[in-house]
């Protein structure tokens, strides 16, 4: 997996890819179309972060790459690669119990707080993507 170069994209099976640790200088794109919703990046080696229709939806310290980003009824998934361990942070349903996966091992249970926030902190390896699954109990 590489830093998405044209810093978001739709893939073919639905969901989105964004974000690109290796740059030097924060780089944004806003108004990107993608399933009727508009999203907006920000990303660069410090910080990445998306927001859909002008709300948070996602946001990585250090700065992250992540690929086959999906929202669902149920939770969130994705694969995501760093440089360096990284803070993630999610947009979910406010004061909800959910379990976190990292590549299929369940890393615990977690609430979200009264604006729906939840924060992760993921082990990353340049060049190894991790996949990231957050399901709502």
């Amino acid at each position: 997996m590489a830093a998405v170069e044209s810093l978001i994209r739709s893939e073919a099976d639905g969901t989105i890819s964004f974000g690109n640790y290796k740059l030097p200088v924060k780089s944004k794109l806003q108004d990107f179309e993608h399933d009727g919703d508009y999203y907006k990046v920000k990303t660069f080696f410090e910080i990445t972060k998306l927001e859909r229709n002008g709300m948070f939806v996602y946001e990585s310290v250090p700065g992250t790459a992540v690929e086959h980003f999906l929202v669902t009824n149920s939770g969130v998934e994705f694969t995501v690669e760093g440089d360096k361990d990284a803070q993630i942070t999610l947009q979910l349903e406010e004061d909800s119990d959910y379990e976190v996966f990292v590549d299929g091992v369940a890393v615990g249970g977690m609430k979200t707080n009264r604006s729906g926030k939840l924060v992760a902190s993921v082990e990353l390896n340049e060049g190894k993507a991790s996949r990231v699954k957050v399901v709502k109990k």
